[in-house]
């Protein structure tokens, strides 16, 4: 498989870290969530990186993992890894995110305007 793009999204504005999706040539998308530091050091240009370390930690576990079984595969995780919430269809984890997206942007660069829209009475024949 050739990746040809990666994507990193903030989780919390990045407070409890980032997602890293490596998206290859077909349409494959691999998700690492990586979770932050508890320097707090962690942050868009190095989880990168550290979501290649954690998938390295992954494959090298992977002889001493059990067989997968069930239908829940889409939110297995393996030191970190995990399938996105766009990618599992849980639309409960989405409109949290949608939330925290809210929130985190809260209050906006523009106030909210106070001004009223009432149209002063007149006569009907103007």
């Amino acid at each position: 498989m050739q990746f040809v793009g990666i994507q990193v999204y903030p989780e919390r504005g990045g407070r409890a870290g980032f997602a890293v999706e490596f998206v290859g040539t077909t349409g494959e998308i691999v998700s690492v969530f990586c979770p932050q530091n508890a320097e707090g050091t962690l942050n868009r240009m190095n989880a990168v990186a550290r979501a290649k370390e954690i998938l390295a930690a992954a494959i090298e576990a992977d002889e001493a993992l059990p067989g997968i079984t069930g239908t829940k595969r889409s939110h297995l995780t393996v030191e970190g890894t995990l399938a996105t919430a766009r990618q599992a269809h849980d639309r409960d984890t989405m409109e949290e995110q949608l939330e925290e997206g809210l929130e985190d942007t809260f209050p906006a660069s523009d106030p909210v305007s106070i001004t009223s829209s009432a149209i002063p009475k007149g006569s009907p024949h103007h």
